[in-house]
């Protein structure tokens, strides 16, 4: 039988990427990339998420899932549209009045390794048990996922040697223009589209997420931005807030918590669950936290475990 998903349940690519902390791991990337100076001016200038924050948000998450537990001919059909549509951009980096393609591969690398090390250092801070060893294997399993935007795998990190060095090499490029910090301003508060605002009551929900997603951010970052203040404490603060968090989001029953995403998503959902079962896998857990029968405890608790070694930690 062929593969039936992307990543397999037994990878650390679904156990990082299935969990519900990834909510704020998806926000802190987005603040995180918007240090680069070059690429923020790609999203300031050809991306919608000012006129519908959410629908840019879901359009991520719908990525992610599909690389995570689509099948192969879903996740390749949604890179050729993701890498057909950033052919079609480009943008003037009004510093230097040159012109760029959205699809340049030094611009594509930045939103990638920032994206793959938020996923990382916010799950295992939230307390996902994730090696040394795990980590590294997750840095190589997204160079797979890497080549769905159009990048050269070979040009991944793809350890967490790799990931720390190639960090250190574009941080001193690295700068909070006024775009970059406009940005962080409206994902701690965005708004909330004409379509959605039966839901606006609920937008002080949104408080924890967009705070946390500040506050993971590596502390060198936090100093470029000085967005918000730190009294003491404050980092302490937020790990437990995150862990809190994550523990709500995951005692949240599936039924609810689909609710938040796009139909095509939960059905794309829906169809990996079901090539599961044909495969052996017990689904009836739902996704998250789904392991091999064959080689992880019945029953297992979705996301159980503590926090990782430090090891897994990429950024300084």
């Amino acid at each position: 039988m062929e593969q039936p998903t992307v990543a397999l349940p037994e990878s650390v690519t679904w156990r990082i990427q299935t969990d519900r902390a990834m909510w704020v791991a998806g926000v802190r990337a987005l603040m995180l990339q918007a240090l680069h100076p070059v690429a923020v001016q790609g999203v300031w200038q050809r991306s919608d998420f000012r006129e519908d924050p959410t629908g840019r948000l879901l359009r991520t998450v719908d990525f992610v899932g599909t690389t995570t537990y689509g099948s192969p001919q879903e996740a390749e059909e949604l890179g050729a549209r993701v890498r057909a549509v950033h052919r079609r951009l480009n943008f003037t980096d009004p510093a230097t009045g040159r012109r760029h393609r959205v699809d340049e591969p030094d611009l594509l690398l930045w939103v990638h390794c920032a994206e793959v090390v938020s996923y990382l250092e916010v799950v295992v801070r939230a307390g996902a048990r994730v090696s040394r060893a795990d980590a590294d294997r997750y840095f190589a399993e997204q160079t797979r996922t890497a080549a769905y935007v159009g990048l050269d795998p070979a040009r991944v990190p793809d350890s967490v040697r790799r990931m720390r060095a190639y960090l250190a090499g574009v941080r001193p490029g690295l700068a909070a223009g006024p775009e970059a910090r406009e940005i962080v301003r409206f994902l701690l508060w965005p708004k909330v589209p004409e379509r959605m605002r039966a839901l606006a009551p609920f937008k002080p929900m949104w408080v924890p997420i967009g705070l946390l997603s500040y506050y993971t951010l590596p502390g060198w970052a936090r100093r470029m931005y000085r967005v918000l203040p730190e009294p003491p404490g404050t980092q302490a603060l937020a790990t437990a807030a995150l862990s809190a968090v994550r523990t709500g989001l995951n005692a949240t029953p599936d039924a609810l918590y689909d609710r938040i995403f796009e139909e095509a998503t939960v059905e794309r959902a829906r169809r990996a669950r079901a090539r599961l079962a044909e495969h052996g896998y017990r689904v009836d857990g739902g996704l998250a936290g789904l392991r091999d029968p064959r080689s992880w405890p019945p029953g297992a608790a979705r996301g159980a475990g503590s926090r990782g070694p430090a090891g897994a930690t990429v950024e300084a």
